[in-house]
């Protein structure tokens, strides 16, 4: 079992957040990513879709998408439980996941690659939509900063990956000027809460 990765990129590392979080030794193989190594024809054999990360298992099955992936190790690895422990938590959880990759994660993405250099003849650019974008991003920090009032992380008083999902998400809206603004402290007391777990370096 291995993980095709890339440092520099956030979905990859919300698979090294929750492979640490777990604890589990994994070797990885970073993919070029500057030299387009993913959209090449020998990776595109492992994911159609050219992206990182992709877990390719001993038999040579290849799993890819961020989510596939830790559902797949949290099915081998159930402790500690990142993505809920029963029916009901499971659902919060996955709705707390899911907001934060559509609400935040993509328009923080989107911001950077429909504007970037870096995509330019890789994706559809747009830089006007990479605006809104990054508004709609500023507007659901906000809305981040008043949920966490009343609890320590994204789903309820238990890290989790919706965490992992919403830490990547923030952190990497710095290349888009995308960032906690100085009155959203409960998100500031959130963020150094999660920053500070040893997988936040991984």
């Amino acid at each position: 079992m291995k993980i095709y990765d890339s440092k520099t990129a956030p979905n990859p590392r919300r698979v090294r957040i929750f492979v640490a979080e777990k604890g589990i030794q994994i070797p990885y193989e970073e993919v070029d990513l500057v030299k387009a190594v993913n959209r090449g024809e020998e990776f595109r054999k492992k994911n159609p879709s050219g992206g990182v990360p992709v877990l390719e298992l001993d038999d040579g099955t290849c799993i890819s998408e961020t989510v596939a992936i830790c559902r797949y190790l949290e099915e081998l690895h159930a402790n500690p439980p990142l993505m809920g422990v029963d029916a009901k938590d499971c659902a919060i959880v996955e709705m707390w996941q899911r907001r934060m990759e559509l609400e935040l994660l993509i328009p923080i993405a989107d911001a950077f690659r429909l504007r970037h250099d870096f995509f330019k003849g890789k994706v559809r650019q747009l830089p006007e939509y990479a605006e809104v974008q990054k508004q709609n991003a500023e507007d659901r920090l906000k809305r981040l900063n008043n949920e966490l009032a009343n609890r320590q992380f994204i789903a309820g008083d238990r890290y989790t990956i919706a965490d992992i999902t919403a830490l990547c998400a923030v952190d990497f809206g710095r290349v888009s000027k995308i960032g906690i603004q100085p009155d959203q402290s409960n998100l500031a007391r959130w963020h150094a809460e999660v920053s500070a777990r040893p997988s936040a370096k991984a």
